[in-house]
């Protein structure tokens, strides 16, 4: 015992984890009782305790030892009492825990999970109760089902069926029927019964008769049939039990008065419609035939298809859809010749009416004329089926009174008595069922109507008449009927009197109900509680209600019952019905009747005057007489009357109308209750003299009146009306320009939004008038000032321009949150909106649009449906403009949160994509109505792949948006806590949390993390290790130090020291350690400094002052009061608390704009510690004034160098202010005084604190990259200075900061620092090596600036580092690596010229001195550089690159006196420089070229070319560059020498080769340019320049690689992009630009071709037939063929291209296809054109046919073609030697033929050629081994053709025949008679297109191009073929001119070595399966 006694002792130590999770069941019992005492002993719901305990329950419930179980159990109920609705983010677990493991325990056990289930309703987790049970329910055990049942039965009973929602007990129902066991199936049958209790019998028969069996109905009708009455809940909610107490408590107080709610004797009106399912019948009906069948002849068969959709719509519920074509069949069947289907049509009509209710309302109206006009039907099936349809209609809500007027005005004059009478009827049944307010609404149309109808020849129409007048006098009394009585005589009107009398009496009979049973209603709360089950409800006997539940109800204080039931009488005595606002009309002998005396006789005379002085002279009196009643509120409506009635709105005289205004004016704003219907009598005049400019400011006056008497909501609702519909457009731009000032005056949170909006957006944005869009843009601003941003998602279907002027105008009104309205109402306004800021905005319920369809597609097995339902809510949101309300959402949440679970990942980030968007529209409310989706979603954080973990972070932040982080943190912690997250997911939650945390200064939930994040820290994972640390000091810092201390006894590990070492006294925030990625505002509302605060002063507009000092105080101040200022101190320090100010700090890395408040907050402090004039100077909008400021504290600078170290955290946030400010005066003035500042302060020997720091260094590393470079030279020097004035340990964390900045300016000034740090404080410094990689990742970047510097940084840590740099890059890819490697060879040639030693001695130097000196020499200062020598460390040569990026900036010691020192320097000279810097270094570059073109050895070349195309590459860039300069008026000097270092460049063949493509496409397109820019001959030596250009691009052209040049020059035959040109232009000129520019590519590309002949073994061909083939294919063949009619100089240049190539090369055309997607559907153009060509050509002579004519076979395919004869090998080669042969023997094309030779031998080496030449002469013979052998030295050479002519030609004549070239017993590479390779397979039995086909084909060219050794009868051509040659002497030689063929028709060109190898490349793509069109 002593031992056991010891354990819990010991227990009791540990936290209430660790107890309740022991595994000594003791120990946890006593801990659940321990956690159900102190959660009794809490009294306030917000006691964080209760945050603690929440998460714990859901194991303690699920515990295996009963006795446990049943403690935890009584905990959880005690923890419940004591908490409020935020404890239902814990309801879903517990709930499922206790579903699964408390309903099949002991009965007590039992009995306490159904009360913690029903406190769970209590505290508004109902759709989680629900869930929960609809789980239980299925459960296998039925002893588990029932107490589910029960619990569902006892929370229906308890909370009413307001709480739990019918609908969702129904749909479970129908299971439980069927259920095996009779004890659930006794349950369900008593859950029923309560359910009639509650919501009648008829809806339940009516849903879930139709489910049952037989023998189930029986049983249940029987029990039915003893329920009576109704039923009232037992119980509230604890919201509820909040606002008010329970009326039992208060019974005593009332007495025997009248007790606030009546018994309820009958059940809950629930529209059965509501709880049904909607049903879609368009499906089934269109399978149905029905469209055929409303079209037969037959009448039969229509009927029967009507009779079908009558059938189908019989249905309670339709699913909504089109229904548009249906109604119009409908309709066109309403007059069918056959009344058997027109009656049909009626009837689908009236059910398609009950079944669409309002959704079928258009359709409604559309078909009311027809149904009306077929009322003349006197058969009565044809009038009773329109009588049930008519009023089925208005009864469904499809029409109102409203919509039918005019229908029924038409019907009621028809010629048929019948359709009058019937009419009439219908209108009286409409009337009936009709509210007061729709009546009043409408009366004074129908009103007269009737009276018209009463004089009517037919008694039906007389009576039916007198039955509507009575129905609207029984509804809305006598008063709309008084006026037309009096027209009546006296037998109607006492007719009339007696049906109203009549109709009336029956109604006022209800009036006098007593709720006599007050007494029993009070329940004794003290007597025992009587547990019900469902199936007790059988027995015939009704228990008596049970007390409520709630600990709260029973303990009610009575001290407050008295002012409680003194409140309810008071407020049941100040019912009263709504104000009759529609005057009824009054004639002027009636109003003077009842004015009496009030007004003087002559008065009333005078103003029926028609002389004006009297009339104004009446008003002037009759005002006097106002002013001086007593009981003006008596007589306000029937004076306001005889003001409309005289002199009335319309008097022509101004004097008048403004004392008719201002009397009106005087009464609304005098009387203490002003009528609504006065203001009707009086806003259509005001409005119109609103348009008056001689009485707008008086009218305007008047509705500002009305709006403080009544509420602006009614006076805008009755000007929308009135300015719509008027003919006189000013009265409505006026009006909407006092509604700007009413908006003002008042504020929006007595509009209607919406309303609002959607007029302006509708009339005054609509409106022809530029006066009224201007009005209603003026008022959509103000309204941005009150509601915010969210305003624009209203309006985005407006016109461009009209969103254009309405951002500028929201600018002029930036938001500002909640406002006090300048004006009050003076009574309460019965129809407010919510009050100001976003949520003033409306939110639109989608509950409507949730179908079941959708519900149904997120389960749909398709993916493609799951999709499409995910985008249709997508689609909802932005319908609904992203702002929704929560009704009726918790089916779509659930079906989202099934998709997060699916198969396909990219749905699932599609999910989270829609889960934020929806959180973001939702608002706060997300938070209940979703469910607990958050943790699902915080699951997929689990995933491995990174995009989906940024998807769901990026859900988190969209959630974050609309609620706060403590309602997240429980989920986050649930997250945090599970096994099965990776490490990824978890460090990015913990990155997340840190961001979110560094954004808020004080957060006491935060403390909830903090075990988490410590159990985190001694993760496996270094990555999660290193993210929990940097958010538990976040934690620390926001939970502050009292929480930390009271929790810190949890904590352990190595989170313990980081705690306390953070909890320490003094502690500041470690920067950039902990928070390096935080980032981000504070909350979504705060916005950034808007313009109005550009100049530093905040506009105030109505806010007050926050200082009586800054009243408005004039400008000039007297000479005495500045004698008296400037004799005080310039600083007052005297009250200053500096260290109150720096805890105030937010200690971000991270720069952020000022914020508005921030900026007052520095006015103020500057007011409180500064000299008036000082101040007043530094904060003025003139910067001329804050110039004159800084002045005065510069010189006072060495005097007040205290004070201002006191005073320096103002300072630098001034600093700041300035930094963010346009203005370069006052700028370049503060970075003048910043340095004499740090000086000063240095001399002080005072260093920066941190808060300080994190005031101004985050903004000073952001605007490093400001865009002037003076400005980046001095905060470059700044910077430096701030570095050594503070510690440089604290201060990097701010410069790497700056590499994350969105201005790639400032990454790079920040990279140059880290390199300068890096030289001259050494590396040594703790944290900094590891930031390297950061660096490194940025030479991946694609601004060319960027690079260069990241390179240039790594080249300085590389000369410290040595090779050890490497394990500091991090992961880069292969091209970054050799970026690298490149930089630091260069780095080492550097070091070597420049006698550096090598890389890393700095380092192992610096680790020498350390290990000589001991480790304290090098820690003194924090500075290990100091321990160093200086040149060690020295920064030489930085900035130099060897890549060629675009720009960086350039220091200005980069040159020196005699200009640059070498070819780097120059080339970084070029590209940063201005134009004139530049021109030095293209001295250097031109000398470097000259000098190399001189080498013999070409050596030097060699050494250049890897930097030609980064030379060429950054002269492009400078071509633009010197032009603009030069247009601007400059010397056009630089321009000459950029153009003359590229022709020096490009004179050079291997530079010129070494140019890329892309580069050259770049110089080329800027030449072109020029050459066709109207301004260059206007610039100085413009002549000579375009000369240049000229000359430039013809040596481009001669000298760049051919194949590049092609392919740039087609690819420029395109239009040219409008931005590329140099000046901008309208869209003609841009036509005839390109034009133009088109003309000039043409021209270059003719050069080019007509040197093909001789160049094309230089060019490649299948990349130029690749480009060809790209540009025909986005021509396309329709543009093809329009361009060819139009003669396009473009195509016909590319087509000409193509036709030498084909002519050049012949079929062997077709080898070089390998880039070209030959086998493509359609086949590409390209090979039309080719088979074309070469039929024309042949038939032209010009080319040997290779085939059949039209041969366009491009694919492989098998036709029955005769095998190739056995020598076609022999043939083929034979033919194409004598081709060459003869192009040989012509002296023009002998250069070409040598080349083709030499090819030939290249490709067949077992050919002798020479054994051909047997009968040539021996001249020509030694011509040909000459030839070749020079052809051979020059392609070793590199030299072509072109380059080298022979300069002797062949032998002109030849004495003999052609050589006969033996046969060759060699498998022939292609079939002679094709052109295509589908014609090599025809040979051979192999079927195409298969793989076996292929690789037959493969195995014949390999055989074919390696030769058959053995099949040779003897060697074709020397094995050495390598004879010298002389080229001056060849001797002639003759031969035949033509060579004799022996099969002419089948000759074929062989294909060279690139045409092989291009098909077979192919070929092994084909055989791989890897062919792809391109």
């Amino acid at each position: 015992m002593a031992e056991e006694e010891k354990i819990l002792k010991e227990a009791k130590k540990l936290p209430w984890e660790d107890r309740l999770a022991h595994k000594n069941w003791k120990v946890r019992n006593e801990a659940n009782v321990d956690l159900a005492f102190v959660c009794d002993s809490i009294t306030d719901p917000k006691d964080p305790r209760l945050r603690d305990f929440g998460h714990l329950f859901r194991k303690t419930v699920a515990d295996s030892n009963a006795p446990v179980q049943e403690k935890a159990l009584e905990a959880l109920v005690a923890f419940l009492k004591a908490a409020d609705a935020d404890a239902g983010r814990y309801a879903k677990e517990v709930c499922d825990a206790i579903a699964a493991k408390c309903l099949t325990g002991r009965p007590k056990t039992v009995q306490k999970a159904q009360d913690a289930l029903l406190l769970w309703v209590e505290l508004e987790a109902v759709d989680v109760f629900l869930d929960t049970l609809e789980k239980a329910i299925k459960n296998k055990v039925a002893k588990a089902v029932v107490p589910a049942v029960d619990v569902m039965f006892l929370a229906l009973s308890e909370f009413g069926s307001k709480i739990i929602p019918p609908k969702r007990i129904l749909k479970m129902l129908p299971e439980l029927f069927d259920h095996q066991d009779q004890n659930v199936r006794a349950s369900a049958k008593g859950v029923t019964i309560e359910l009639c209790r509650w919501i009648g019998k008829d809806p339940v028969k009516s849903i879930l008769f139709e489910k049952m069996r037989d023998t189930m109905k029986k049983e249940l009708e029987a029990e039915l049939a003893n329920v009576s009455g109704g039923a009232k809940p037992s119980r509230k909610i604890r919201s509820e039990q909040d606002k008010e107490p329970e009326a039992e408590a208060c019974s005593d107080v009332v007495g025997n008065g009248p007790t606030e709610e009546p018994v309820a004797d009958a059940p809950q009106e629930i529209d059965e419609y509501d709880l049904m399912d909607p049903v879609d019948i368009l499906t089934p009906l269109e399978k149905s035939g029905f469209w055929e069948g409303v079209k037969a002849t037959k009448w039969l068969e229509r009927k029967e298809a009507v009779a079908e959709l009558t059938k189908l719509a019989s249905t309670k519920k339709i699913a909504p859809g089109d229904f548009s074509e249906i109604c119009r069949t409908l309709k066109k069947l309403i007059t069918d010749v056959n009344l058997a289907v027109a009656v049909e049509a009626i009837q689908a009509i009236g059910n398609l009416a009950r079944g669409l209710r309002t959704h079928f309302s258009a359709s409604s109206r559309f078909m009311l004329p027809v149904l009306l006009e077929k009322l003349k039907e006197k058969k009565p099936t044809v009038a009773e089926a329109l009588t049930q349809t008519l009023q089925a209609m208005y009864k469904a809500g499809c029409l109102s009174l409203v919509d039918i007027i005019e229908d029924v005005k038409t019907a009621v004059k028809n010629k048929v008595p019948l359709v009058r009478s019937l009419t009439l009827n219908w209108l009286t049944f409409c009337l009936e069922t009709s509210n007061k307010a729709l009546i009043l609404k409408a009366h004074k149309e129908y009103v007269p109507l009737c009276m018209e109808c009463l004089n009517d020849g037919t008694p039906d129409v007389r009576d039916a008449a007198f039955s509507a007048l009575a129905a609207i006098a029984k509804s809305v009394g006598m008063r709309p009927l008084e006026r037309s009585l009096e027209k009546l005589d006296d037998v109607r009107r006492k007719k009339l009197s007696e049906m109203i009398a009549s109709s009336g009496g029956e109604s006022a009979s209800t009036s006098s109900v007593q709720s006599s049973v007050g007494g029993t209603a009070t329940v004794n709360s003290e007597a025992p509680v009587v547990r019900k089950s469902a199936a007790s409800m059988l027995s015939g006997k009704r228990p008596a209600l049970s007390a409520p539940a709630s600990k709260k109800a029973g303990t009610a204080k009575t001290g407050g019952n008295k002012k409680d039931a003194a409140a309810r009488n008071e407020s049941s005595k100040t019912v009263e019905p709504p104000e009759d606002v529609e005057p009824a009309e009054m004639g002027l002998e009636e109003i003077e009747n009842r004015l009496g005396s009030l007004v003087k006789t002559e008065t009333i005379s005078q103003l029926k005057s028609s002389v004006w002085k009297e009339r104004l002279e009446a008003t002037l009196s009759l005002k006097e007489e106002i002013e001086g009643l007593q009981e003006l509120d008596k007589s306000v409506e029937i004076l306001v009357r005889l003001l409309c009635a005289v002199p009335g709105w319309n008097d022509k005289n101004v004097q008048v109308q403004q004392q008719v205004i201002e009397i009106i004016t005087f009464i609304s704003s005098t009387a203490a209750k002003f009528p609504k219907k006065c203001v009707v009598l009086c806003i259509t005049g005001a409005s119109e003299r609103v348009a008056d400019i001689k009485t707008r400011a008086s009218a305007m006056k008047c509705l500002t009146a009305f709006c403080e008497a009544v509420g602006p909501g009614f006076v805008f609702e009755r000007l929308y009306k009135i300015m719509n519909g008027h003919k006189n457009p000013k009265v409505l731009s006026e009006g909407l320009l006092w509604m700007v000032s009413a908006v003002d005056d008042f504020g929006v949170s007595l509009l209607k939004l919406k309303d609002l909006i959607d007029f302006c957006k509708d009339v005054g944005l609509q409106s022809s008038a530029a006066a009224t869009r201007n009005a209603t843009i003026k008022l959509l601003g103000a309204l941005h000032k009150f509601v915010g941003p969210d305003i624009k998602g209203f309006l985005n279907d407006v016109k461009p321009a009209l969103i254009s002027a309405l951002d500028t105008e929201y600018e002029k009104n930036p938001f500002e949150g909640t406002v006090a309205p300048k004006r009050v109402v003076k009574t309460s306004v019965s129809t407010p909106t919510s009050g100001g800021g976003l949520d003033s905005l409306p939110r639109e319920d989608i509950s409507g649009k949730i179908t079941p369809e959708l519900v149904k597609g997120f389960e749909s097995p398709d993916w493609k449906m799951r999709l499409e339902s995910i985008e249709a809510v997508n689609k909802i949101l932005e319908e609904a403009n992203k702002r929704i309300q929560p009704t009726g959402t918790g089916e779509l949440f659930g079906g989202l949160r099934g998709r997060l679970l699916d198969s396909n990942k990219n749905l699932v980030m599609q999910t989270l994509t829609t889960i934020g968007g929806v959180a973001s529209a939702m608002g706060p409310t997300v938070e209940k109505a979703s469910k607990g989706i958050l943790s699902d979603v915080l699951k997929c954080l689990g995933d491995n792949k990174k995009h989906m973990r940024e998807c769901t972070l990026a859900a988190l932040d969209l959630w974050l948006g609309a609620v706060h982080l403590d309602k997240m943190i429980p989920y986050v912690i649930i997250a945090l806590t599970d096994g099965k997250m990776g490490a990824e997911g978890r460090k990015d939650l913990f990155d997340w949390l840190t961001k979110q945390l560094a954004g808020l200064s004080d957060f006491v939930d935060a403390i909830h993390l903090l075990k988490p994040a410590s159990t985190a820290m001694t993760d496996k994972s270094a990555d999660v290790r290193k993210a929990a640390e940097g958010c538990i000091s976040e934690i620390v810092r926001v939970s502050g130090q009292e929480t930390l201390e009271k929790n810190i006894k949890n904590i352990q590990g190595p989170a313990l020291a980081l705690v306390l070492e953070k909890v320490r006294p003094g502690f500041v925030q470690e920067p950039f350690e902990s928070s390096k990625a935080t980032a981000g505002p504070v909350s979504k509302g705060v916005s950034k400094v808007s313009k109005s605060t550009s100049n530093g002063t905040l506009k105030q507009g109505n806010r007050s002052r926050a200082l009586p000092t800054k009243g408005s105080r004039p400008d000039q101040i007297t000479s005495v009061h500045d004698i008296a200022i400037q004799s005080q101190s310039l600083l007052n320090t005297k009250d200053s608390n500096k260290e109150d100010r720096e805890r105030l700090v937010v200690r971000r890395i991270k720069f952020e704009e000022l914020r508005p408040e921030q900026i007052q907050d520095l006015e103020n402090d500057m007011m409180k510690y500064f000299r008036e004039d000082l101040q007043k100077r530094l904060m003025s909008p003139d910067f001329k004034k804050q110039v004159d400021g800084l002045e005065i504290l510069q010189k006072a600078l060495p005097s007040l160098s205290k004070d201002i170290i006191e005073v320096l955290d103002i300072l630098l946030r001034w600093f700041v202010l300035q930094l963010c400010k346009s203005n370069t005066t006052c700028l370049l003035k503060v970075l003048e005084f910043l340095p004499e500042l740090f000086n000063t302060l240095k001399d002080e020997e005072y260093c920066l604190t941190e808060a300080e720091a994190a005031i101004f260094l985050p903004c000073l590393a952001e605007k490093l990259g400001h865009n002037i470079e003076k400005v980046r030279e001095k905060m470059r020097e700044l910077m430096k200075q701030i570095i050594q004035a503070y510690s440089v340990a604290k201060t990097y964390p701010y410069i790497l900061e700056g590499l994350r900045s969105k201005n790639n300016r400032t990454r790079i000034e920040c990279t140059d620092l880290i390199g300068y740090l890096l030289e001259t404080c050494g590396t040594e410094i703790s944290g900094l090596l590891k930031y390297l990689n950061m660096v490194a990742s940025l030479t991946a970047e694609r601004d060319g600036e960027l690079r260069k510097a990241a390179l240039n940084t790594m080249a300085t840590g590389y000369k410290i580092l040595g090779d050890d740099i490497w394990r500091y890059v991090g992961k880069l890819t292969e091209a970054q690596k050799s970026m690298l490697d490149d930089r630091f060879k260069w780095k080492v040639k550097e070091m070597e010229k420049r006698r550096e030693g090598r890389p890393g001695d700095a380092r192992a130097a610096l680790r020498r001195s350390v290990r000589d000196n001991g480790p304290e020499v090098a820690e003194q200062s924090g500075d290990v550089s100091q321990t160093v020598p200086g040149p060690l460390f020295s920064r030489q040569n930085y900035g130099i690159s060897e890549q060629i990026p675009e720009r960086n900036p350039v220091p200005r010691t980069i040159t020196g006196v005699n200009g640059p020192a070498d070819w780097n320097e120059a080339l970084d000279i070029i590209m940063f420089g201005s134009p004139e810097q530049s021109v030095e270094g293209m001295k250097v570059v031109c000398h470097e070229l000259a000098q190399a073109s001189n080498d013999p050895e070409e050596s030097a070349i060699d050494e250049l070319v890897k930097d030609a195309d980064g030379l060429v590459s950054c002269l492009a860039n400078k071509v633009a560059k010197t032009f603009d300069v030069s247009l601007k008026g400059a010397s056009s000097r630089s321009c000459k020498y950029v153009l003359n270092t590229l022709m020096q460049t490009f004179q050079n063949k291997k530079l010129a080769h070494a140019v890329k493509e892309g580069t050259l496409e770049s110089l080329i397109t800027e030449l072109l340019l020029w050459l066709l820019d109207e301004r260059v001959p206007r610039m100085e030596d413009g002549s000579q320049l375009l000369k240049a250009l000229n000359v430039l691009m013809l040596k481009i052209l001669d000298n760049a690689d051919r194949t590049s040049s092609f392919v740039v020059l087609i690819s420029l035959l395109h239009p040219l992009d409008p931005s590329r040109w140099p000046s901008p232009a309208t869209a003609e000129v841009y036509a005839v630009r390109n034009q133009k520019f088109s003309d000039l590519v043409v021209k270059c590309l003719i050069k080019l071709t007509k040197l093909l002949q001789s160049t094309i073994y230089e060019v490649e061909l299948d990349r130029l037939l690749q480009s060809i083939h790209v540009y025909l294919q986005e021509l396309g063949m329709e543009e093809i063929r329009r361009r060819a009619g139009a003669d396009d100089k473009p195509l016909r240049m590319v087509k000409t291209v193509l036709h030498e190539l084909v002519k050049l090369r012949g079929a062997a055309i077709k080898g070089h296809l390998s880039l070209i997607p030959i086998d493509m559907r359609p086949q590409p153009i390209i090979l039309a054109y080719i088979d074309l060509n070469l039929e024309t050509l042949a038939a032209a002579r010009m080319l040997t046919s290779t085939g059949p004519v039209g041969q366009t076979h491009w694919t492989d395919s098998t036709a029955n073609n005769p095998s190739p004869p056995a020598n076609s090998a022999d043939v083929q080669l034979k033919q194409e030697l004598g081709a060459i042969f003869k192009k040989i023997g012509d002296k023009q094309t002998s250069t070409i033929g040598l080349y083709d030779l030499y090819h030939i031998t290249k490709s067949y080496p077992k050919v002798d050629i020479f054994s051909q030449l047997q009968n040539a002469s021996e001249a020509f013979r030694t011509y040909i081994r000459d030839g070749l052998a020079q052809v051979e030295k020059n392609a070793a050479a590199g030299r072509t053709p072109s380059s080298l002519p022979l300069s002797t030609p062949p032998p002109s004549s030849l004495s003999l025949p052609s050589p006969d070239i033996p046969s060759l017993d060699v498998k022939p590479l292609m079939n002679p008679k094709s052109d295509s390779y589908a014609d090599d397979m025809r040979g051979s039995n192999i079927n195409p297109g298969t793989l076996d086909a292929i690789r037959e084909r493969m195995r014949t060219m390999q055989l074919a191009t390696s030769g058959n050794v053995e099949s040779v009868s003897k060697p074709l051509m020397p094995t050495s073929d390598n004879v010298p040659m002389d080229e001056q002497n060849i001797p002639p030689s003759q031969m035949g001119a033509e060579t004799p063929h022996p099969h002419p028709q089948q000759v074929v060109l062989p294909m060279d070595e690139k045409a092989l190898s291009g098909l077979q490349a192919r070929m092994e793509r084909l055989k791989g399966g890897s062919l792809e069109h391109m």
